[in-house]
């Protein structure tokens, strides 16, 4: 498992822990076992989403490595998020997430 990987299973962990519900998300395509491709979410969208406890409202938080940097679609989706009501964020590790959804 990679760095990345390992950031985002603590941040989904301690998020559901704490009562928030988030899911990892994939983007991209996949092609299944019979050969026939299924479109997952749009390119750039975040790696995890899901819901605040007490507001409902919709988080979405990209995250990265203290090095990883936000792709093209990635920053495409941080300016669509800013003008929405969600709570959206890029975050590098546990801390970071629990700051994006304090928000909420």
């Amino acid at each position: 498992m990679n760095q990345e990987s390992i950031i985002q299973n603590n941040i989904i962990l301690e998020l559901n822990n704490r009562g928030h519900r988030l899911f990892r998300s994939n983007a991209g395509r996949v092609k299944t076992e019979q050969g026939i491709w299924i479109k997952l979410f749009p390119k750039g969208f975040p790696d995890t989403c899901g819901w605040h406890k007490d507001t409902g409202r919709f988080i979405a938080i990209e995250v990265k490595t203290d090095k990883g940097r936000l792709s093209e679609g990635q920053k495409r989706f941080a300016k669509f998020a800013e003008t929405q009501p969600i709570l959206y964020g890029v975050a590098r590790s546990v801390e970071e997430a629990l700051e994006i959804i304090e928000k909420g």
